[in-house]
Order: structure tokens, then sequence, then C-alpha cells
């Protein structure tokens, strides 16, 4: 007798949402699914469903309810949280010993549009690592998969497994903690994880390059994130009006740290520039503090460009093709509406005229040309879900992403076609639901 899918709770069944409160909750919801073969949207705070193409399912699964944080040792620079936990609990306890995730997790609420009083904004310790979000100190600290120490799930064969502990180190063998980390969602339900958190800088200022081109600027932050000067993120804006800096391009340098080292760093940085025949008609100012983290953490939500009123692409590429990267896209008669520049060059936001088909096949055309990922991260869902929303992979490693997939949800019940029809085993036919035990 096959195991009915539980009701949906009242203050969620105008859209079937089940809210689990524990490990076994889930497991019985994915038990329920594969026996009625009933495909699944992941959830947390519901804060990135427009990021990926839309998901094909019956019922919704939200781990709000999968909220608290477990374990937090500061001295041991270690946090465990139930998957469902806000960011905004997180951040808030972190703030209060004087610590942080290094990584910088993006708040996509307003690239989607969420109100400022959104409780939503920020998402939740599960989604964030799920998308893999990371900001502008990716470059030095890196991404949210490499805080990842571990964490626990539930696959799609409705089997509960754990990977990691609570410190870092080598293994050998499936690092699955970088395997989940980016996934969406695909390959099972994180119902706890666990990270790495890192004293917060004593202070920081940034170095702000003006009277440059946009060229420049970019060759500028290429030329520092080679010299010995700790340079932590690096961004370009085309037009710095938009953030209320001076007008046009401007190139902005973070510098953190003890007040001496922030003070002896700039300043040699600057002297460097100015002896340097590109960018000795620069004009160098700093950005105190309070505005330096006021800007970074627009940079980190992308706010030069959430309110462009377009369809929003992320392009990755090597810092020295970015300015290369994005005159080809305009030679190809896209029109840009507004851009800027993160890691030194490295990640490129681009927001377009909205069309049917978001310029997909010139700006992936101009993409494969200089090397490099075009991930389409805001439009409408008719257009996320006719064309790929990912970079598409070439067939070896396309054929391998879909071995992965079987073998953690061989039914493709979890956020079905969120990487797109072609991620996901044929639902039409039988499947085995053995190949990977």
């Amino acid at each position: 007798m096959k195991p009915a899918m539980p009701p949906a709770t009242n203050e969620a069944e105008t859209m079937d949402i089940l809210l689990p409160r524990d490990e076994k909750d889930v497991v019985a919801v994915v038990e329920a699914a594969v026996a009625n073969r009933v495909p699944l949207e992941i959830m947390g705070l519901g804060s990135k469903r427009g990021f990926g193409a839309p998901v094909t399912a019956e019922r919704h699964i939200s781990l709000s309810g999968l909220s608290g944080i477990t374990l937090y040792e500061p001295s041991e620079l270690v946090l465990r949280a139930h998957a469902g936990t806000p960011m905004r609990e997180i951040r808030a306890l972190l703030d209060q010993n004087g610590q942080e995730l290094a990584f910088e997790p993006m708040d996509y609420g307003d690239l989607y549009g969420a109100p400022k009083d959104d409780k939503a904004k920020g998402g939740t310790i599960g989604g964030t690592i799920a998308v893999n979000a990371s900001g502008p100190r990716r470059i030095r600290a890196g991404a949210a998969r490499d805080h990842l120490l571990g964490f626990k799930a539930v696959s799609g064969r409705a089997e509960s497994f754990k990977s990691g502990g609570r410190v870092m180190k080598n293994v050998t063998g499936y690092d699955l903690s970088k395997l989940l980390a980016g996934s969406h969602g695909t390959l099972a339900i994180m119902t706890e994880v666990t990270v790495k958190v890192l004293p917060r800088p004593e202070n920081e200022e940034s170095v702000i390059a003006t009277n440059l081109t946009e060229d420049q600027a970019l060759a500028l932050l290429r030329e520092a994130s080679g010299l010995p000067y700790e340079v932590s993120s690096f961004a370009c804006l085309p037009e710095g009006s938009v953030l209320g800096l001076p007008r046009g391009p401007i190139a902005v340098l973070r510098l953190e740290g003890p007040d001496l080292s922030i003070q002896k760093r700039k300043e040699e940085l600057i002297t460097t520039f100015r002896k340097n025949t590109r960018f000795a008609k620069g004009q160098y100012d700093i950005l105190k503090a309070a505005v330096s983290r006021e800007f970074w953490a627009a940079i980190r939500d992308a706010l030069p460009i959430t309110t462009c009123g377009g369809q929003v692409w992320r392009l990755s590429t090597a810092p020295s093709e970015a300015a290369p990267l994005v005159t080809a896209i305009h030679a190809a008669g896209v029109p840009i509406l507004r851009w800027f520049y993160d890691w030194a060059g490295g990640l490129i936001w681009l927001c377009v005229e909205a069309t049917p088909h978001a310029h997909a096949p010139s700006i992936r055309a101009a993409v494969d040309r200089f090397g490099g990922h075009a991930t389409l991260i805001r439009a409408e869902d008719e257009v996320r879900a006719a064309i790929p929303v990912f970079h598409p992979q070439p067939p070896a490693l396309a054929a391998l992403s879909r071995r992965v997939k079987h073998g953690f949800d061989p039914l493709s019940l979890l956020n079905r076609h969120r990487f797109g029809t072609h991620f996901d085993p044929s639902v039409d036919e039988p499947t085995s639901l053995q190949g990977a035990e």
C-alpha cells in the first residue's frame, strides 16, 4: 500500500505547501512522493524561486519550519543550523560576536523585487548554500561551498545521509559538500548545515579611482589583484552615479584589517598607481568605513542593475576578457541597459531589454568566443522555461550531471527541471530505484 501524501497545512493550503518540522517529517514526505511519483518543489522562504528554470511540481515543501541555530562556538569558528534558519538571524548572532560569513552571501531580494520589509529577504542558510550564493570577497575568501563544513540531507530516494563535520579537512573520495552546494535542491533536501565562520575585519576602507576609461579602470583592477596589498574586493562601474558616486567609470578596491595596516596599504597602493603611466591621470580618493560597507553591500546584491527593469544575466569569464566580451555583446546588437563588473572583471552583471529569448543566442555566442559561462538570473517564467537558464554543458559533462542526478534522485522528484528539461531523466519511462545503492 502506497503511503499517502501528507495534507497541506491550513496556513499554506492555497499553495499546497508542506511544512515539515524535523528530518523525520522530510523523510516521510519524500517516501510518499516516491511511492506516488509526486514531484516536489523545495523551498526555504521562497526568496530565490526566480533563480533557475521554473520547477515542475505537484506539491511544495517549505523548510521554514526547520529553523534554529543548533550549535555556535565562536572560539571554534563553527556554526550549525537547521536549513530553514533565516539568514537575518544568523547574521545578527554573528554580528553580536564580531564574526561573519566571509563569503558574503548575496541577498536576491532586491533583484527579484521583494519589498524592503519582506521577512523572506536574505532567504535561509539552506537556500544560500543550495545556490552557492557568494559575494565580492569570493575572489579572496572563496565561495559558499568552500565554507560548508558538513550537512544532513534527505535524497530523492527518501534516504537520510550526512557528510562532513565541524572542521575543514582534506578528504578522499567524494566531497559531497562541494556537490550539494550549488545544486539548487535538485539532488537532496538539506535539513541541517554546518559552516565555518570568521572574525569580522576590524575596519575597512576602499580606494576609488576616477578620471579613467572603462578599459583603464578594469586594467587597474587586474593590476591591483597581483600586488601584495591584500585587496579583498575589486569592482568597476561604467557609471558611478548609479550608486551616488562620481560620474563616469570608477574602479573601487576594498582594504580590510587593522587601521594602521589599511593606512599603510592604501598609501602604497595609490602611490603605485600614480607611478604607472597607464593610471597616472587617475584621481584617487577614499571611501571611509560606513560608505565602503554600503558600497560593497550594493555590489553584493547587484543593486546597480536591480532597478533597470530588464532581464538580467550574470557572466563569468577571465578578467582580461571582461571588456572585450561586453564590447562583443554590444556589437552583436544586444540592447544593454546597464552593466557592472565584480571580481576584477571575472563577474559581469548585465541588464538587457526584455525579449522572449532574452538575447540568449547573441550573449552565449559571445561568451563561447571569449570563454566562460552565461546564466540568466532574472526573466519572466515563460522565458526561463523556453531557453536554457544555465550555460549549456559539453556533452560529456552533461551526461555526468545526469548520472549524478539519477544517483541521488532517480525519479526526478526534487525541483524537477530547475536546470532545464535536458537535466532530468525521463519521467515517462520506468526508472529503477536501485541504480546507486
